[in-house]
């Protein structure tokens, strides 16, 4: 159990193996995340940061170890894991939104679908989001009439409509120009203010150190660090992690 006592943490992984063919990927990683804590995933490209975010909803199959979301196994299959899903928000490097629906339609198309929530409340509930990530007066517009950073903020809206437990973010703005980079971390940023659980994958060493309350540095599919932020950046104690931060920072 956790340290909080009877309060199971929101995502718990525990002995997760996870190999691509021969390569193994995620080397018995176990990690913790607490209700309301916000923690960024960092290393350097090909430790196993996308990965081990796509293992927590099952995107990915693990090989073996156990994944928990607030206090339950993340079921392999079927309709079960359809519901374990529904309480993880996920936002991915491309938006993922449908070309054919509005952006309203597309945030408020989940609730309908998965949750039963009905249309009008949905489509209400979703333009109060989209008033949330600042893109309420884009609602009636197709994805291909939006900038990149406003697809992202759509899509976000969309994750949080189902109402999430828990955001997971796989670099959610790598494939973004640098001028909107920073309109989707005000909105992460915000989020993790107002006490969502967030677990994200980034580049963003300004966001991870603005906004995150812990830093789990990865290299070769192994945790080589898990740290409180300001610690991680300031006093790194691993070589590895000193490394990559001078390589980062540096520039």
């Amino acid at each position: 159990m956790s340290a909080a006592g009877d309060v199971p943490p929101m995502i718990r992984m525990a002995g997760v193996d996870k190999f691509f063919g021969p390569l193994h990927v995620l080397k018995g990683i176990d990690l913790e995340v607490p209700k309301g804590q916000v923690v960024v995933v960092l290393g350097p490209s090909g430790s196993g940061k996308s990965t081990l975010c796509r293992t927590i909803n099952r995107l990915e199959p693990i090989d073996s170890g156990t994944i928990e979301v607030d206090g339950q196994p993340v079921p392999a299959e079927g309709k079960a894991l359809a519901r374990l899903r529904a309480d993880v928000g996920m936002v991915f490097q491309s938006f993922n939104l449908f070309a054919h629906k509005t952006i309203v339609e597309n945030v408020m198309l989940a609730p309908v679908k998965v949750r039963g929530v009905a249309s009008a409340q949905a489509r209400q509930n979703g333009m109060e989001l989209l008033e949330r990530v600042g893109i309420a007066n884009q609602a009636d517009k197709y994805p291909a009439q939006l900038s990149g950073g406003q697809q992202q903020r759509a899509a976000i809206a969309r994750a949080l409509n189902m109402k999430p437990k828990v955001m997971l973010f796989d670099e959610p703005t790598s494939a973004l120009d640098p001028e909107v980079v920073n309109e989707v971390l005000d909105v992460m940023t915000s989020l993790a203010r107002d006490g969502m659980t967030m677990l994200v994958v980034t580049h963003e060493m300004g966001f991870a150190r603005r906004a995150s309350d812990r830093v789990v540095f990865m290299a070769d599919g192994e945790i080589v660090e898990d740290a409180a932020t300001e610690e991680f950046f300031t006093a790194p104690r691993s070589e590895r992690a000193r490394d990559f931060l001078g390589k980062i920072l540096s520039h």
